[in-house]
């Protein structure tokens, strides 16, 4: 039942942050193209985006390669969250964008951006908290476990990095962080 099935993913969410919280998840980087995961991404939720004609795209300018050195489970982990996010709180007919650039020769941000219906800014300092819902009254019907962006938080900062968050009512939202930069 579904009841059931969300109870599991919420035992699972919660093991992996305790996990994260303590560091026993031990994060094993490689260099890879950060463009080549969002991508694969974009390949898995297309079905979900197609539901609500929301294109995925890549930011025009930002699609030469870039490599990245990091956790790529994690790291795809983190990019699942995000989109999945963006399609299920998005509006119909929206887009979501990666973009992605290079800051210094040492690191790579990265951006996922969406059209949606935005965070009101009192919520975005405390929407990466666990179970912490900016719209309590569609929490139940759009589902997930409300672990999505703490688990986010907690991969980037296991990279030694943050995650940031900028939103406007009826703009949309962008979620970045930065990665270091792939190794030859």
């Amino acid at each position: 039942t579904k009841g059931i099935d969300r109870l599991v993913r919420l035992l699972d969410d919660l093991d992996e942050i305790s996990k994260l919280e303590s560091g026993r998840i031990p994060i094993i980087q490689e260099s890879f193209s950060i463009q080549d995961l969002v991508k694969d991404v974009y390949e898995e939720l297309s079905l979900k985006a197609k539901d609500k004609n929301i294109q995925l795209l890549i930011k025009k300018g930002t699609e030469r390669t870039l490599d990245v050195y990091a956790d790529k489970p994690k790291i795809k982990q983190v990019l699942v969250n995000l989109i999945e996010n963006s399609i299920k709180y998005g509006n119909e007919g929206g887009t979501i964008t990666a973009g992605f650039y290079e800051v210094d020769e040492n690191h790579v941000y990265v951006e996922i951006s969406d059209d949606g219906p935005g965070i009101a800014e009192e919520h975005l300092p405390r929407i990466f908290e666990r179970f912490y819902r900016a719209d309590r009254s569609r929490s139940r019907e759009i589902g997930g476990t409300g672990l999505g962006l703490a688990i986010v938080k907690h991969i980037i900062e296991a990279h030694g990095q943050t995650v940031t968050v900028r939103s406007a009512l009826g703009v949309g939202s962008s979620f970045g962080f930065m990665l270091e930069k792939g190794r030859e």
